[in-house]
């Protein structure tokens, strides 16, 4: 008797470069593509599927209520928030993610932003281009500001493979590194430095954090006037870990050095975002969410996602975020 092939859904393949090659599944299946799908169309296109993929789109409770035959959920993705775990699990429903692909983009955006801002980059080019230098009639000038990274304090908030991996490259680009604990938080050891402390003493401060009802609004107008050396605030993690309208109002007053960020809530953002209302200064970069998007780091995502389905399917699921409770 023949074995029925699972039906696997891919919920938003356009999230993934076009570049990347998907390899066949170990299993016979039947693959559906789409490139995008909308909250509402969600339901559907999951009602008779055994295993689904999703990178971006929300898996909420009630689509999962008519996905029956519905197995595995398969993130594309590292987080986690736009699945409903706590109905996944009532369900019996595996969820995998993907772990590790990220330790070289992510970090190396991140340093980018902090280059670019610590030495005025964005700045002086766009000062080059009005036409600055043959005005100023000598060979530099000194509009912006320059720092060096070496000797400077790099304050790191998350401890995983990323804080990490940021934290190799501080330590060999001369600087002292700080991780911090947890806010309002129990002590967490010599390796952490209180909230608080870790907010007075850095220079740089970057996010490596998940987003969650813990850290959701982590950074606002109380930690900002902590910030006494005036850092760099880079976030490559998730939107919502910072208060936006508390960004504003500290970049406006100038309690930040500057402000690189690589993720807004939504994406993309509205025009008249508080994010995009920033983009008129110096000190302030934005770019679309793409610290992952490395071709190297695509890829080896989407390595993993196949092998996660396929160790799912063997009966050994890998990189399980939940169960059965």
């Amino acid at each position: 008797m023949a074995t029925q092939a699972l039906q696997v859904v891919f919920l938003d393949r356009d999230t993934i470069s076009p570049e990347t090659v998907m390899r066949p599944f170990s299993f016979e299946h039947e693959l559906t593509v789409y490139e995008r799908t909308s909250s509402e169309q969600v339901a559907e296109r999951i009602a008779n599927a055994d295993i689904v993929i999703t990178n971006k789109v929300p898996v909420r409770r009630a689509a999962l209520e008519t996905a029956t035959r519905l197995k595995m959920v398969a993130a594309a993705a590292t987080g986690t928030d736009n699945i409903d775990l706590e109905a996944c699990a009532e369900k019996g429903i595996v969820v995998s993610n993907i772990r590790g692909y990220a330790v070289n983009t992510v970090p190396e955006h991140t340093f980018a932003l902090i280059f670019a801002l610590r030495r005025s980059i964005v700045a002086y080019r766009e000062s080059v281009k009005a036409g600055r230098w043959q005005e100023a009639r000598q060979f530099c000038y000194f509009d912006y500001p320059i720092k060096d990274l070496a000797g400077s304090t790099l304050g790191i908030i998350g401890e995983g493979s990323l804080g990490q991996s940021v934290a190799a490259i501080g330590r060999a680009l001369g600087m002292k590194v700080l991780f911090a604990a947890r806010k309002n938080g129990p002590k967490q050891g010599s390796l952490y430095t209180p909230f608080e402390q870790f907010l007075e003493q850095s220079d740089v401060i970057t996010l490596h954090c998940p987003l969650n009802d813990q850290t959701r609004n982590l950074i606002g107008d109380d930690e900002f006037a902590k910030m006494n050396r005036k850092p760099l605030l880079i976030n490559t993690a998730r939107g919502g870990l910072v208060n936006d309208e508390a960004l504003v109002r500290a970049m406006r007053s100038g309690q930040l050095g500057g402000a690189g960020f690589d993720v807004t809530t939504p994406e993309p953002p509205e025009s008249d975002h508080p994010l995009m209302q920033l983009l008129d200064l110096p000190n302030f970069i934005l770019t679309p969410h793409v610290g992952w998007a490395s071709q190297e780091a695509i890829q080896g995502l989407v390595d993993q996602l196949v092998a996660n389905i396929d160790a799912f399917q063997q009966g050994s699921p890998r990189n399980v975020v939940c169960v059965r409770k």
